[in-house]
């Protein structure tokens, strides 16, 4: 008598993706020289701006930023490698992380600067900064439990032409001024980039494109005379060891004045995890389905910690996460960028670095940035919401114009409020208007794309409620007005709303307005050739 029997599966290993991969060199080179170069930018603003002590900028600052960097560049990359186990693929692209570079400007010169010209008090100037910071990052946390839902019900066109404008106006513009002012060191570092990120030639020996770009500019640089070596004796004098440590009597004080932080701070933490909401829906296009709740938590929390340990720069996960996995970065070289950042600025290196690399040879890789996160919007949606992402671009575009003005009109001693509307019309310049519209720029450019993308896909209730939306925001100035208050920009609100009632008379008579469904599931760019415009579907629900 014979009895069979059946042996138990073995079960598979769990899938393990390699550590570190040669792409993970290029994308730690890339975004280690990003965020380096944004370091710099704010040591210099509270050196040169705030006067706040070199003492203090080096050794509590800058290692409270190292704290905040290793927060959220481990946190990240434990993210990634849980999503590659989870899904069995070695190609998942951790998030890059670092200080958030609008916010850098924004603290310096909407919340210290003006406290340090009042008081002449570089502290207080500071304290304001933490408890502004602090503000920020509760605001991003609420924000955790909000935005999955904005993200669920608002068209992709809207969530990546938002980062399309923000790339273009605000991540490549500068950069790109930066690069020409030496463009006999930064055009060839540009070429070195473009060749070794958006082709398939590979450098002799492997070597990282990022590494040799930036070594081929400095040298460049050091041989034409553009960096002076009395700088870099004085810039060792000042490497010295900071260890982090708790500022809460500083953070108090600063939120002992809370209410006028308020009206910047609100408006930019809504704006923070917008930003957030958008980065993710890029990442997912290019492969990686994040949890949006888990990132935006941990951006709020890097700046809650940060807030209680000196630092006034809430950090954020960055845009560019299709452009770091284009280059072939996958699970570690976000890590590696926030272990070294924080060593450098423990240790006191940022001095010596700023003395030691040309910013030109340093900044075109925030062009290679902009161009991949602009092309991105275009590529991914379907056709017919070309139009929507640019209409997200435009506000963005009429922020950074607005800024740069009113930086040339400061500069020569003015503003536009003492020149007037008058005089600025009639020189052909339309200040008002562009400084209405990109008021709260990515969250206006949101709502705005939405509108058009629901009009191209016939859905013209859901349009309706953005635009209901979009009068809302307006009427509270959390877009299109300076500064949030009650009825704080009535005419642009009052134009959103007769815009809703228009579009609720073409559902109507469209015969769509007694039934509506909510918004399907995204459509791919092949689906969308296949189908008619006016039905394509145009959310981000995954």
């Amino acid at each position: 008598m014979s009895t069979d029997t059946k042996q138990a599966p073995t079960p598979e290993p769990a899938f393990k993706a390699p550590f570190w991969v040669s792409g993970d060199t290029n994308a730690f080179f890339g975004l280690g020289f990003n965020v380096m170069v944004n370091v710099l930018v704010l040591t210099g603003l509270c050196l040169g701006v705030v006067n706040i002590p070199g003492s203090d900028v080096y050794g509590v600052i800058l290692p409270a930023l190292g704290i905040q960097m290793l927060i959220g560049n481990v946190y990240y990359t434990y993210l990634a490698r849980r999503l590659a186990a989870r899904e069995g693929r070695a190609d998942v692209c951790a998030m890059p992380y670092g200080p958030s570079v609008p916010h850098m400007f924004i603290v310096t010169f909407v919340i210290m600067l003006p406290i340090y010209l009042a008081t002449k008090d570089p502290l207080a100037a500071w304290a304001a900064g933490l408890a502004w910071s602090f503000i920020i990052g509760l605001i991003v946390i609420l924000g955790a439990f909000v935005g999955p839902y904005i993200r669920k019900y608002t068209p992709q066109a809207a969530m990546l032409g938002t980062l399309a404008g923000i790339s273009i106006a605000f991540i490549s513009m500068r950069p790109t001024g930066q690069m020409f002012d030496a463009a006999w060191i930064a055009l060839p570092v540009l070429i070195i980039l473009l060749i070794g990120f958006f082709t398939d030639l590979k450098l002799p020996f492997g070597l990282p494109v990022g590494l040799v770009a930036l070594l081929v500019g400095s040298a460049i640089g050091w041989i034409g005379g553009y960096m002076e070596p009395a700088d870099v004796t004085a810039a060792a004098k000042d490497i010295a060891i900071g260890l982090p440590t708790l500022q809460i009597d500083l953070l108090i004080d600063g939120l002992k004045e809370v209410s006028p932080l308020l009206a910047t701070a609100i408006p930019l933490g809504i704006y923070n995890f917008t930003e957030g909401m958008t980065n993710v829906e890029s990442a997912a296009v290019a492969g990686d389905e994040y949890n949006l709740r888990a990132v935006l938590l941990a951006d709020g929390l890097g700046a809650v910690v940060g807030a209680g340990l000196g630092s006034p720069f809430p950090p954020a996960v960055y845009i560019g996460h299709p452009g770091w996995k284009a280059a072939g970065g996958r699970t570690s070289y976000s890590l590696a960028t926030g272990v070294v950042i924080a060593l450098f600025c423990f240790l006191g290196f940022f001095a010596l670095l700023g003395a030691l690399l040309p910013t030109p040879a340093i900044v075109p890789i925030l062009l290679y940035i902009g161009l991949l996160i602009g092309a991105q919007a275009f590529q991914e949606v379907p056709k017919a919401h070309a139009i929507a992402v640019v209409m997200a671009i435009i506000p963005n575009v009429a922020s950074w114009a607005v800024g740069q003005m009113d930086n040339v009109l400061a500069a020569a001693g003015t503003s536009a409020h003492e020149l007037g509307e008058d005089a600025l019309r009639g020189a052909g310049v339309v200040y008002g208007g562009l400084k209405l519209l990109g008021g709260g720029a990515i969250l206006a450019g949101l709502v705005l794309a939405a509108i058009v993308a629901f009009i191209i896909d016939r859905k013209f209730v859901w349009a309706a409620g953005y635009a209901a939306a979009g009068a809302v925001l307006s009427f509270v100035g959390l877009v299109h007005a300076e500064k949030v208050e009650w009825n704080a920009e009535g005419q642009v609100a009052l134009g959103y709303l007769f815009a809703g009632v228009v579009l609720l008379l073409f559902a109507f008579l469209d015969g769509r307005g007694k039934a509506v469904a909510e918004p399907e599931g995204p459509v791919t760019s092949d689906e969308a050739e296949a189908e008619p415009a006016a039905d394509t579907g145009v959310t981000a629900a995954k």
